[in-house]
């Protein structure tokens, strides 16, 4: 599932003969009026884009983008909302590893409703709401087209905000907790980075199986206000790190079983404390890096408890084999989403004001919910 497709307005805006952005925009739009007498076209779409990789709230910015040609196979559809997730914020400083080739429209995942469909098209009609599966960029626009295997087409009751995140982060948390070991009911897992929203939804699809979640959170104001929050989402321990400097950490476990399976997302002390709570023979699954430390891991963790540390990547997960398992596995969380029986927090913000919510998801405010873009 590589990231290089880019928004069909933008294909052809690589600069090769040192045209900016501008003009080539403006021959793009030339061209398109020529051709809009016989062919399908896209509505005009408004815009995040970068013409270069750098620090998202320098680089990027909101522009109104020609009309395209919807051919034969080509599905457009107008976008209702679009996450701004830290994958998006690397892909804009070039520093992740899949990445569209600049100038490119922001954004990886969403959900829209079809506005209309090239002639080849089946199963998919003007009306249907639709994300993108697996994800791909340019997400961060009014109009997207693409082609019609790209489109996934979901249930029409699904809470928008939620068939626009449902991929990237509640997908995580499910594979991770089915992918590395064999947990059953009673079981218990560990987790750094617990408010974030993988982190929800461990602690909720771990609850509906039956298994305990032992949650670490940074020292913050208001932790037990956070605390509170993660019990009500079904945690059954939630300690800050501070809380976490003893020498025995499974001693304040009560009674619930030492964890078989942990997760970090952070990194540096905050991953060591998850080693810390885990069993002989457990595994540890590192997801993120939030903090940018390393994980230091005593001698002793591998030749007398014999852990395991691994590693995961949804986009690797995806690039194989995968996509209608993970359709299927989509369609069970927007279910569990519309019954209420997994939830996160969320802001929802429009569109005109993107460069707000990105200095939000950036982290100059302080800790924020996720911000979605609504168009």
């Amino acid at each position: 599932m590589a990231s290089s497709g880019r928004s069909p307005a933008l294909r052809a805006l690589k600069p090769l003969f040192n045209f900016t952005l501008h003009d080539t925009l403006n021959r793009r739009a030339q061209t398109l009026s020529l051709r809009a007498f016989s062919s399908a076209m896209s509505p005009p779409s408004k815009a995040v884009v970068y013409e270069q990789h750098g620090p998202p709230d320098t680089v990027t910015r909101v522009i109104n983008l020609p009309p395209v040609e919807v051919k034969e196979n080509d599905v457009c559809v107008k976008m209702l909302a679009s996450p701004i997730n830290p994958s998006d914020i690397n892909r804009i400083e070039g520093v992740y590893p899949v990445r569209p080739q600049v100038p490119a429209v922001g954004g990886y995942e969403g959900v829209g409703e079809v506005h209309s469909v090239g002639s080849a098209v089946k199963g998919l009609l003007p009306g249907d709401l639709v994300i993108p599966s697996p994800p791909s960029s340019g997400m961060w626009q009014t109009y997207v087209v693409k082609d019609q295997c790209a489109w996934y087409k979901i249930n029409k009751d699904s809470p928008v905000e939620y068939a626009a995140t449902v991929t990237v982060n509640p997908l995580t948390a499910l594979r991770m907790l089915e992918d590395f070991t064999t947990l059953k009911s009673g079981d218990t897992v560990v987790q750094n980075g617990a408010t974030s929203i993988v982190g929800q939804c461990i602690i909720q699809l771990a609850k509906t199986r039956g298994i305990h979640s032992v949650n670490i959170i940074r020292d913050r104001a208001g932790s037990d206000e956070v605390k509170e929050k993660l019990n009500k989402l079904g945690a059954d321990q939630v300690f800050t790190e501070s809380e976490l400097q003893v020498k025995d950490v499974k001693g304040l476990l009560a009674g619930i079983p030492e964890p078989a399976l942990g997760f970090n997302c952070v990194g540096g002390n905050a991953a060591s404390l998850v080693l810390k709570f885990l069993g002989r023979g457990s595994t540890m699954v590192t997801y993120g890096g939030m903090s940018k430390k390393p994980i230091t891991v005593s001698t002793s963790y591998f030749i007398f408890k014999d852990l395991s540390l691994r590693g995961f990547w949804l986009q690797s997960w995806m690039s194989t084999d995968k996509a209608a398992e993970c359709r299927v596995l989509i369609d069970h969380l927007l279910d569990l989403a519309r019954e209420r029986k997994l939830k996160y927090e969320m802001e929802l913000v429009p569109f005109d004001n993107f460069h707000t919510a990105l200095a939000k998801a950036l982290g100059k405010q302080g800790s924020q919910p996720k911000q979605v873009i609504k168009f």
